[in-house]
């Protein structure tokens, strides 16, 4: 019987990787884990997101965190001239954020549903499925493509735990030199193997970065995540790219404190740090370097508007304003009570996602404008 936990034909496969090229970079290894196309993680049928899975997304948590972010997004269709617009969603997962904001648009914004065309960036043939299943209703506004099929589009790029799924090298510094972690085979076990960089690059970001491991330290190098946002600037004709994951600016990530770096797994909502347990049956992440991700986008060509924690950006597009609407309607007080604290966990600093995830906010063409998401703190009115 087939082991859920752990799939041994994919260790097989990269055993034999192994044995025939040699030790392969983590980050190889890594992408295999998570995206070989029969056997990784983001591509087999499985329950990652929510209670019977592996972890929680924003999304997941209720669908407060969608009606939101559409806000934003209905704003982004005025300031380009309420004309058409795509809405790119790449990473969607199973849907759900999809749908919340389809819904929202429909119910509440119809002249803007009526003028978006939401496209969802999607490799996984099972989330595929699983969207055109719960995006039924919508199905004359969604549509899948690849994100070069996306260029020259006006509207707004969107990802939520996107980039930190991205396959990353894994680098450490000792004795003042530079060295990657590579994995190799030993006992017939997966083993980690320290070597030399397996490209150029990695120096080369460091360098463009001013910014890296310290003597004794580990973490990770996401050239990855640099190279989507370098093309995604390059789709983008005008409009807003949101992107919304866990991580920080770059000199925290690489703070001294931080020795191990990031790197996680998630299975069954246990975190830890084996990455040759449950091979290709757990989730594998670190955290994003938005600093790398800043600097990428402003060469080519966007614009920064607004970088901050995840609990800011909701407070400013009126988190605790649907609250209070929310809990009106609601007459049962152990009800009201459940909701409030399903929904603090959207906006908590400590314990919660309202810090720890961030969202970065950057344009193009769009000159100068205040968005929905730059209102103070300071202005909400309670009560």
């Amino acid at each position: 019987m087939p082991d859920k936990d752990h799939n041994s034909q994919l260790e097989e496969l990269i055993r034999q990787r192994i044995r025939t090229e040699g030790p392969m970079p983590f980050a190889e290894y890594m992408g295999l884990c998570l995206y070989h196309p029969e056997h990784g993680y983001y591509m087999t049928p499985r329950r990652r997101i929510g209670k019977q899975g592996d972890f929680y997304t924003s999304s997941s948590v209720h669908g407060m965190f969608g009606r939101l972010l559409t806000r934003q997004l209905v704003q982004a269709w005025q300031l380009l001239g309420s004309g058409a617009m795509t809405v790119a969603e790449q990473g969607a997962g199973e849907g759900h954020l999809a749908l919340d904001i389809l819904d929202c648009l429909r119910d509440e914004y119809p002249d803007c549903y009526a003028a978006v065309d939401y496209a969802l960036v999607e490799v996984g043939p099972e989330h595929r499925r699983r969207q055109r299943e719960l995006l039924a209703a919508h199905a004359d506004r969604v549509r899948w493509c690849e994100l070069d099929e996306l260029s020259g589009m006006t509207g707004v790029i969107l990802s939520n735990e996107l980039v930190d799924a991205f396959p990353v090298h894994l680098v450490e510094k000792s004795d003042g030199s530079l060295r990657e972690i590579h994995v190799g085979v030993e006992d017939d076990r997966l083993v980690e193997v320290v070597g030399q960089p397996s490209t150029g690059r990695i120096q080369a970001h460091i360098d463009w970065l001013g910014a890296g491991p310290l003597e004794g330290s580990r973490g990770e190098v996401n050239l990855a995540a640099v190279d989507w946002m370098r093309k995604v600037a390059q789709v983008l004709e005008s409009g807003l790219v949101l992107t919304i994951d866990y991580g920080y600016p770059t000199e925290e990530l690489y703070a001294p404190h931080r020795r191990r770096g990031t790197l996680l797994c998630y299975h069954r909502h246990r975190s830890h740090e084996d990455v040759f347990a449950h091979i290709g049956c757990q989730d594998m992440t670190s955290h994003v370097d938005f600093g790398a991700l800043i600097r990428a986008g402003e060469e080519e060509g966007l614009e920064t508007l607004w970088f901050g924690e995840q609990y800011r950006f909701l407070m400013a597009l009126g988190f605790v304003e649907e609250l209070m609407r929310l809990q009106a309607l609601e007459t049962d007080p152990v009800r009201a009570q459940a909701l409030r604290l399903t929904l603090k966990n959207l906006i908590l600093p400590e314990g919660g996602m309202g810090e720890t995830f961030k969202v970065l906010v950057q344009g193009k063409g769009l000159g100068p404008v205040e968005l929905a998401c730059q209102r103070p703190i300071s202005a909400i009115e309670i009560g």
